[in-house]
């Protein structure tokens, strides 16, 4: 023993050891001390054991275990008590505070050490339920107990561990029904109208079905207010109540008096006497109770009878509902009561119910003996009820009021004291006064009296009745008129008999005295017993019935009885009293057991010869007498009896002859009934034949021996041979065999009285050797045989070692019978776990017995294990039970027997197999065995203990018999099922999740640790050893054993993964001779990885360590190469393969868990080439996407698995939730789940594609059914096209950046397509809520590498502009707005970020002079929208736009926006004017304040024109674009004042004076030629009445004219400007686009005051504020497209206008600083063209400049214009004009064809004429080409020009048509037309290379799938 120190409550806190040498230390913590100094010390010592010294050595306080226990579970407890907390279980949280505060205080009491021995069982049985309570609660396990102490299983057998589990666990799910019942009642109060009087409350229970009281009657006062007089008195048990009387005839009764004047109604004064008289009767059913909750409070309705003379029946009346005898005896009037039924033991609910029992609770008895009588109750109580009357009138003319006294008088006629009860709850009085019944002669009373008169004082005694009349006249008299009585003994002894008995009353006066009692005693007391001479008594009339009950312990009624127990008083009547002894009821003979006993013996004593026989019989009734269970608890009455009082020394001679004389009869009896009897009481008759001789060796000294042994031998024999005996069938003989085979173990602790063990276990096993060996199934005897044994096996005689060596063979053979047939498992299981719980550890005397079970049963037990485990389980609950139990008492003992063997048991268990198959056999049986043990349904959840008990038995066994399979089984032996079935043993054993320590708690994990250390990892070095020695045979596991195998490695423990993970290395490299690669490896791995992983297996560490073991053990493999391939894919897998699981966590965001699953699909299409995987994510990712509510992405997911398939009637099997169906089925069920989804998406062009090949398909069968409705679901989405809204989403760049980072997303950048209505600001606060733990970076410049690394995470977030890929409707005029929105933002593969800097000296003055742009172009890896709301950035190219092409291209941007709002206005698009107030607002009041003005300083001076030559054509297009934005503005004011409302009338004033300042600014006096046009050019906004085919010079288009190789458009607003802008700049720019900031838009990314301040074009970047018109930008307050929500509106990036100045951002001419190519000239218009030359068509010629040169050619294009009179103009177009490019329709050519990313569409429609489309479609090659007459010939232009429709250009086998040039003007074309949009499926492959040169440059698209479809 050593000391441990205990930081129990005595310390304050905990220590943290932060002082040198400090040892940290917890409250609680148990340290071992090794040495101690003198000095204070402020810890409390105390004495420990030290167990398994050592490494792993336990420290255990010497202190009783509860206490232990208590401590370590109070600890577990707090931490998971918090967590309660945490998870908002408030319920359990508080329940479980105060069951913690309560064991806390029952610990203090037991430490103190204060209390009893009793009261100490208590507390710490009230402990362990409160801590089993709690661990249930918490899900803890279940602890194994004995006597409230924890167990350790290594101390005990673990058969016995089960029957502990397995008891503890019964008890807490099945508790035992009470077979005694309670009934609490408390009388509360009487509520009633017409009280005043004092009552009495008597409450009974009555049987409604035979008609009598069950119980006594409990008495309750109450005063004049109906409330009981003594609130300690009101309460009482009803105890006793057996199971039948809870039924529903079964009623509580409260009878009511009250005590006052004779009638109700009379006066006070009339008279003084008061009287007890009816007042109501109240009746409930006890079955009510059981149904309604028992705590709530009744009230009782209270009746009174019609008549009085029915008040004994008043009861009965209301139990029958016999209305028309009672009635309510007030409307108003209750009895509150409370009622509760109780169940069990009365002490242990006092215990339970403190509360109920506080208060002063009286017992109301049951009438007689409760159904279980227990021996040393002492009652003795008589029970009289005043039945009723007959009385004479006495002289009067009415009845008499009769009212009865009644006295218990003693033999001297003295009044007993307090012996006459009313009933309980009050004291016992002297004397009763029975109600009265006013003027009745034949009163009936029924009412009940309790005499608790003592047994010494019943002889002699007597009651006496006196009748009085009660006047009802001025003085109240009562007079006597009579008396009766009736003696409680009779003179022989006998009490009085129950019953009813018919009293004499004799007659007397008022002045009689009855004092004298000897004087009235010889008169006769009954009628019943009257000599027939006494006619004068016989003549009275005047009779009085009572009915008595005596419930005595002590007093007999019975005269049998007593002429028995006084047999020598009459010696000749022996022989009958003996016969009647069978007759007397058993509550009589239990009564005086002793007596009779000692009367049997006595007369056995002195009459053998003549009564033996009699005698044993007697004795052999009484014996079995006490085998009833009311009388069972007397049974140690008798063995009491036998030990201390029984004489009968010679008796055992007389009871062994009778004995020995039934037995041999047996065999010749005909009725065997009465010899069953004797059988039946074997067990006591040897109790008395031991006794007598041991009483006889006492008192002579061992005379005799050899005799009385002879006796025992012969009785022996004769038992054996009756034993012997068979029969054919169930018959006679055999059910005496039962009888005996039941009762004959019990005799075996009686015979070791006088024999040795030996010799005892001799007897029994040549008894039980004597029974037939083979007998039928169905025989009785089989059963019994088997319990006699497993009695055998649980008595004394077998737990003694000595016996045990006699017994064991003859049990081993019968057990093994059974166990091989299957027979009577459940007596099998119970005795074989008697037999292994007395094998202990390390008891060396056992080992013979080991070997000889396990010789016997080990091979048995096995078969019988695996044959019940693999039965179905029976069907009902008790079977289910019962079968279960069979199967844990099987397991637990082939586990206690494995346990006791040693490596000698092992040894010889394998040799004893004579041949290799037998091995075999029986190596695969029990590794089958073992399996299903580790089943998790082998035991309850919370069996820890047991578990763990098992695994370490199965890991023991496993390591002996390894060796034999090594031994065995190997090389030219090898046998592949035995080695097979020894790894997946070892597989599922390590893989078990209670051998998983990682989820145990810690305090868990550390005591398992230091028991068992491990499993894991000691099963996982025997699978490495046992790998090792297969040599070439390890081919045969692979590769089967390779998902196995995985699955071990992915469990959480670094030893064990350092030891399996090699093994890899081993098959790759057996896998690499046998084949030449190790594709089988590879294939098997990465199919067993998802779904380990899927499953919570593997981590990041495990990726790490995979990845570096098997490298190094690679590294001088000849086929290295191919193995790091092999394990970086495998890496690669688990990296996507972890990222995913992670996001799929419950509470993770969709976004992150769609992102992850696309990244773990391209993965498995384009490396891993495994489709059924790859289908089976698709299938995901839509789910994923239908639960988001993204339809259009779910589309798009779904075409992947749509594509693969074809239409072909190929079968399909079922697959995921498709049924078995043809392949051309599944494609159209594909088909139309996609077009319902892109329906709901809102993305109609695209299901109209699909409706199309799906009706290809249908007309291509004849179905034409199908093919109308696929036609009107087309037409549907049409009309949806022009007729719904569509909000056009934002863009949203979004880099991940830093190692925290999941694998798909880190150090990576993302285009993502925003939610409806989302602006980046929501966008960005979405990130950071889906990353919580992520910093954003307040700039957009490239992070650098400290941030790629960091251990941290970082989101870059700014808006960017879609670059539309299809050009061709965007540009074409007359295509609605509905149409070109899709285009716009859909099939997008490039976006575009512009950001502003400053480049050399900065003029502070005018900051436009430096201010260049940088522009970013994003190319992505898919187009949006796809399988995802977003994609990983591709490529990204950078160009530069210098200061002036800035300034061209906002002013730019500002006329579109301007042209957009007026045509709106003019179209009457807007609800309101304001948007186009607010713009001419901006722009105006911006000019007037020098916002134009900047330009002008900055590139309008001498000094900037003569240093930038090449820049005059541009210097010229920003001058135009000036003066047009003028002329702009003046045509908007015209169109401003003609809708303007009158409230704003003062602004618009406002407005043109400003303008005419702004004019004057500019210094313009007259439009140029160019840029007038007439107002009337307005007036229709609709794009379809625009149609011309010469440009205006108002239009963009017009303004588009000018060749050059600027970046793309630079957008209006930029947030993103350098820090050195100054605020000032920042205003002047504002002012120039009339930009106002709005905080719902800008979103502040730098928070510094210089760029926080920044709202114009030049410091704020679009991709952070977008100002176009809310409702194009998805607001939901506007309901037209174009209306404007906001104060000051800019164009979003996506809708400024497409120009050829602004070309292919990809281009390779665009990589370097944009530079002038070449001198072109632009088109202008001539207003002064005269209006008869209209119809003319003037030859234009145009000089063209290009790169090689310039050529002269004939216009093709002039405009209709008319003036404001309706005449019309021809303008004619002369040389030199600003440069011309070709429109992106056309042809490319290097350096001046584009593809313009920038949309033009909508918003210029109705001011220009001159589109892309209509300049190419209006050229001709030969002649001057048509002049369209009117913009209303639209149909015929689009017939002439084959205009496709808007659909079209999806189209996959109709490519639009090329429109030729003229030759002058044409390019060499290449040589396949421009690409056309592709089909939205065809968006994910690069189709059309050719004609798009950024596809060009990607790198080759992965290999495409191999078709094996046909499987899914």
């Amino acid at each position: 023993s050593k000391w441990c120190l205990d930081l129990g409550p005595p310390v304050l806190a905990s220590f943290r050891g932060t002082v040198q040498h400090g040892l940290p230390l917890e409250i609680g913590d148990t340290v071992q001390i090794l040495e101690k100094c003198e000095g204070i010390i402020y810890i409390h010592l105390k004495s420990a054991d030290i167990k398994n010294k050592g490494q792993f050595e336990t420290v255990i306080p010497n202190e009783d275990s509860v206490i232990t226990e208590m401590t370590s579970t109070l600890r577990d407890w707090g931490s998971m008590w918090k967590q309660l907390y945490v998870r908002n279980e408030g319920d359990l949280f508080h329940r479980l505070w105060h069951v913690m505060n309560e064991i806390l205080d029952l610990r203090r009491q037991v430490l103190v050490g204060h209390l009893t021995l009793d009261r100490m069982r208590d507390v710490k049985q009230h402990i362990t339920a409160r801590l089993d309570w709690g661990n249930e609660q918490l899900g803890l396990d279940l602890v194994p107990r004995r006597d409230f102490g924890m167990v350790d299983p290594d101390e005990i057998s673990v058969t016995e561990l089960y029957r502990l589990m397995e008891h503890r666990h019964r008890k807490k799910e099945t508790p035992v029904p009470a077979s005694t019942h309670h009934l609490f009642v408390q009388a509360k109060s009487l509520m009633s109208t017409n009280l005043g009087e004092e009552l009495e409350v008597f409450f009974s229970i009555y049987d409604g079905r035979e008609g009598r009281p069950l119980s006594e009657r409990f008495f309750v006062r109450l005063n004049k207010n109906g409330v009981p007089k003594s609130p300690e008195r009101q309460c009482t048990l009803f105890v006793d109540l057996g199971s039948s009387d809870l039924r529903k005839d079964v009623y509580v009764v409260a009878h009511i008096i009250r005590i006052g004047r004779m009638g109700a109604g009379e006066k006070k004064n009339v008279c003084s006497v008061q009287y007890r008289r009816p007042f109501g009767c109240a009746v409930v059913s006890i079955a009510d109770l059981l149904t309604a909750d028992s705590k709530d409070d009744h009230l009782l309705k209270v009746y009174a009878c019609n008549t009085e003379s029915e008040w004994y029946q008043i009861h009965e009346n209301i139990i029958r509902k016999a209305n028309a005898r009672y009635n309510l005896s007030g409307s108003n009037t209750g009895l509150s009561v409370s009622l509760q039924l109780l169940h069990g033991d009365v002490e242990q609910l006092r215990r339970e119910f403190m509360v109920l029992f506080s208060r002063g609770v009286s017992v109301t008895k049951k009438l007689g003996f409760s159904d279980i009588i227990m021996p040393g109750e002492m009652r003795n109580d008589l029970y009289i009820t005043l039945e009723k009357g007959e009385f004479e009138k006495g002289g009067k003319s009415v009845a008499r009021n009769v009212e009865i006294t009644m006295y218990a008088l003693d033999i001297d006629g003295q009044i007993l004291k307090g012996q006459v009860a009313a009933g309980s709850g009050e004291p016992g009085a002297d004397e009763y006064h029975s109600f009265v019944l006013y003027h009745n002669n034949s009163p009936r009373w029924a009412e009940q009296i309790k005499l608790p008169i003592p047994v010494d004082m019943f002889r002699g005694s007597h009651v006496r009745f006196e009748f009085r009349h009660c006047s009802t006249k001025d003085k109240g008299e009562k007079k006597l008129f009579g008396f009766s009585f009736v003696p409680l003994m009779q003179e022989d002894g006998r009490t009085l008999p129950d019953g009813t008995h018919e009293l004499i009353v004799h007659k007397c006066e008022e002045n009689t005295n009855l004092q004298d009692s000897a004087r009235y005693l010889k008169l006769p007391c009954s009628k019943g017993n009257l000599p027939g001479n006494n006619q004068a008594v016989k003549g009275n009339k005047e009779s009085f019935w009572i009915t008595s009950f005596l419930c005595s312990t002590k007093l007999t009624q019975n005269g049998d009885m007593l002429d028995l127990l006084k047999w020598r008083a009459h010696p000749e009547r022996i022989g009958d009293c003996l016969s009647k002894l069978k007759e007397i009821d058993g509550s009589e003979i239990v009564k005086f057991l002793q007596d009779t006993l000692d009367t049997l013996f006595g007369i056995l004593d002195e009459g053998a010869q003549r009564y033996g026989l009699k005698v044993f019989d007697s004795l052999v009734h009484i014996i079995n007498l006490l085998q009833d269970s009311k009388f069972q608890h007397f049974k140690p009455v008798m063995d009491t009896y036998i030990e201390s009082h029984f004489a009968g020394a010679l008796s055992y001679r007389d009871l062994i002859k009778v004995l020995k004389w039934y037995v041999d009869r047996i065999i010749e009896a005909e009725h065997q009934e009465h010899i069953r009897q004797v059988l039946k009481a074997t067990e006591y008759i040897f109790k008395y034949i031991i006794q007598s001789r041991r009483l006889f060796s006492l008192a002579t000294g061992g005379q005799n021996e050899e005799e009385f042994r002879c006796c025992i031998h012969e009785l022996f024999m004769s038992i054996r041979f009756f034993l012997s005996q068979e029969s054919s069938g169930p018959g006679p003989m055999n059910q005496t065999q039962v009888v005996f085979l039941q009762t004959f173990p019990a005799v075996y602790s009686e015979l070791l009285k006088l024999f040795s063990v030996r010799e005892v276990a001799t007897f029994v096993r040549e008894t039980l050797g004597s029974l037939p060996a083979t007998l039928h199934s169905d025989c009785p005897l089989e059963a019994v045989k088997l319990q006699c044994i497993a009695k055998t096996v649980e008595s004394q005689l077998y737990i003694n070692p000595e016996s045990r060596c006699i017994l064991l063979p003859v049990v081993l053979r019968l057990l093994q019978v059974h166990m091989q047939e299957q027979r009577d498992l459940v007596m099998c299981a119970h005795i074989l776990t008697s037999m292994l719980s007395l094998l202990k550890k390390d008891d060396s005397p056992l080992l013979e017995e080991v070997d000889l079970i396990v010789d016997s049963l080990l091979g048995v037990l096995l078969r019988t294990i695996l044959e019940i485990t693999n039965r179905p389980q029976p069907a009902g609950n008790t079977l289910r039970l019962q079968y279960q139990d069979v199967t844990g008492e099987f397991v637990a003992c082939l586990l206690a027997l494995l346990r006791q063997m040693s490596d000698k048991h092992y040894q010889k268990l394998l040799q004893c197999f004579t041949s290799k198959d037998d091995l075999r056999d029986f190596l695969l049986q029990i590794f089958t065995v073992f399996r299903i043990l580790i089943r998790p349904e082998m035991f309850p959840k919370d069996w820890t203990v047991m578990r763990l008990v098992t695994n370490n038995v199965i890991i023991t066994t496993v390591l002996y018999l390894s060796d034999a399979l090594r031994k065995n089984y190997l090389n030219e032996k090898f046998d592949y099922k035995v080695w097979d079935s020894y790894f997946y043993l070892a597989v599922i054993f390590i893989n078990q999740p209670c051998l998983q320590l990682e989820s145990f708690s810690s305090s868990k994990r550390k005591k398992v640790l230091e028991k068992y250390g491990d499993m894991r990892v000691m099963m996982g070095c025997e699978i490495f050893s046992m790998w090792q020695n297969l040599g070439e045979h390890k081919l045969n596991f692979i590769p089967a054993m390779i998902g196995p195998f995985l699955e071990v490695t992915l469990v959480p423990q670094p030893d064990l993964r350092n030891v399996m993970i090699p093994i890899f290395h081993d098959m790759m490299d057996w896998e690499q001779r046998r084949s030449g690669n190790f594709k089988q490896v590879e294939a098997k791995l990465i199919d067993k990885l998802d779904s380990l992983m899927s499953e919570g297996k593997g981590d990041e560490t495990y990726r790490e360590l995979f990845n570096s073991i098997l490298l190094k053990k690679i590294e001088r493999e000849t086929w290295r190469e191919s193995g790091i391939s092999l394990i970086a894919t495998v890496t690669r897998l688990m990296e996507r393969l972890l990222d995913y699981r992670d996001c799929m966590k419950l509470g993770e965001v969709d976004g992150k868990k769609i992102g992850c699953t696309v990244s773990l699909l391209n993965f498995y299409k384009t490396e891993l080439n495994k489709e059924e995987m790859y289908i089976r994510y698709i299938h995901k990712l839509y789910d994923l996407h239908l639960k988001a509510q993204n339809y259009t992405e779910a589309s798009y997911t779904l075409l992947l698995y749509d594509e693969l398939l074809e239409w072909s009637e190929r079968p399909l099997r079922e697959f995921l939730n498709y049924p078995m169906q043809t392949e051309w089925q599944r494609k159209e069920y594909l088909h139309l789940t996609i077009i319902q989804n892109f329906d709901r998406g809102k993305c109609w062009e695209n299901g109209i594609l699909l409706c199309r090949e799906l009706a290809d398909q249908y007309e291509s069968y004849y179905d034409y059914r199908n093919l109308s409705k696929m036609r009107m679901m087309e037409a549907s989405l049409y009309d949806k096209i022009m007729d719904q809204q569509r909000l056009e989403p934002e863009f949203f760049r979004i880099g991940f950046y830093g190692k925290k980072f999941p694998f798909f997303l880190r150090n990576k950048e993302f285009v993502c397509r925003g939610h409806d209505y989302e602006r980046l600001e929501a966008f960005q606060q979405r990130m950071l809520n889906e990353f919580p733990h992520a910093i954003a970076m307040q700039h957009a410049n490239q992070p650098d590498q400290t941030i790629y690394q960091a251990d941290a995470q970082y989101l870059q977030i700014y808006a960017v502009s879609p670059i539309p890929e299809s050009q061709d409707v965007l540009q074409r005029d007359g295509v609605p707005d509905n149409i070109k929105s899709f285009y716009k933002v859909n099939h997008i593969w490039k976006f575009r970020y512009d950001r502003p800097f400053h480049k050399g000296t900065k003029d502070k003055e005018n900051e436009f002079k430096s201010l260049w742009v940088e522009r970013t172009t994003l190319t992505l890896v898919q187009s949006l929208p796809g399988i995802s709301r977003w994609f990983e950035v591709e490529k990204r190219e950078l160009v530069e736009v210098s200061p002036l092409e800035n300034a061209i291209e906002v002013i730019e941007n500002k006329n579109l926006q301007l042209r957009t709002l007026i045509t709106q206005c003019q179209a009457r698009q807007m609800q309101n004017i304001n948007p186009l107030t607010m713009c001419l607002n901006g722009v105006i009041d911006a000019a007037v304040n020098g916002g134009l003005a900047r330009y002008q300083e900055a590139f309008f001076v001498k000094d900037y024109i003569v240093n930038h030559p090449e820049d005059g054509d541009k210097i010229g297009r920003l001058r135009e674009l000036m003066f047009e934005q003028a002329h702009i503005l003046e045509f908007g004011l015209a169109v401003h004042e003609k809708f303007v409302p009158q409230d704003m009338r003062p602004l618009h004033k406002k407005l043109v004076d400003q303008f005419h300042l702004m004019k004057s600014s500019l210094g313009i006096q007259e439009f140029p030629a160019y840029v007038r046009a007439s107002p009337i050019h307005f007036t229709n906004g609709s794009p379809r009445t625009c149609r011309n085919s010469v440009p205006n010079i108002l239009s963009p288009e017009g303004a588009r004219l000018v060749a050059r190789r600027s970046p793309l458009t630079y957008p209006a607003v930029n947030r993103y400007s350098s820090s050195s802008l100054s605020s000032q700049a920042s205003n002047e720019v504002s002012n120039i686009t009339g930009q106002s900031e709005s905080s719902d838009e800008v979103f502040n990314m730098q928070p510094s005051p210089s760029t926080s301040s920044l709202s114009s074009n030049h410091s704020a970047s679009p991709n952070v504020t977008s100002s176009a018109p809310s409702s194009a930008r998805g607001s939901p307050q506007l309901l037209d497209k174009h209306k404007h929500s906001r104060d000051n509106a800019c164009l979003s990036p996506r809708d400024r206008p497409c120009s050829a100045i602004y070309p292919n951002p990809l281009d390779s001419t665009q990589r370097m600083i944009p530079h002038q190519i070449g001198d072109s000239t632009l088109p202008r218009s001539d207003p002064n063209i005269a209006t008869p030359d209209k119809g003319k068509t003037p030859t234009l010629f145009i000089s063209l400049t290009a790169p090689t040169g310039s050529k002269t050619f004939p216009a093709a294009s002039a405009e209709r214009l008319c003036d404001p009179a309706g005449h019309a103009a021809v303008i004619l177009m002369e040389n030199p004009a600003p440069p011309f490019t070709p429109s992106p329709t056309e042809c490319h050519s290097a350096g001046l064809v584009s593809n313009s990313p920038v949309l033009s569409g909508s918003y210029s429609s109705g001011i220009s004429s001159l589109s892309r489309c209509s300049v190419s479609e209006a050229s001709g090659t030969e002649g001057p080409p048509m002049l369209a007459s009117s913009g209303s010939d639209e149909l015929t232009t689009r017939r002439e020009n084959k205009t496709p429709p808007p659909y079209s250009v999806y189209e996959r086998t109709n490519p639009r048509r090329p429109v030729p040039l003229p030759h002058s003007l044409s390019i060499p074309p290449p040589t396949e037309p421009p690409a056309l949009p592709p089909k939205p499926h065809q968006l994910r492959i690069a189709n059309k290379l050719d004609s798009d040169p950024r596809r060009l440059e990607q790198p080759p698209r992965p290999r495409p799938l191999p078709r094996k479809v046909s499987q899914l």
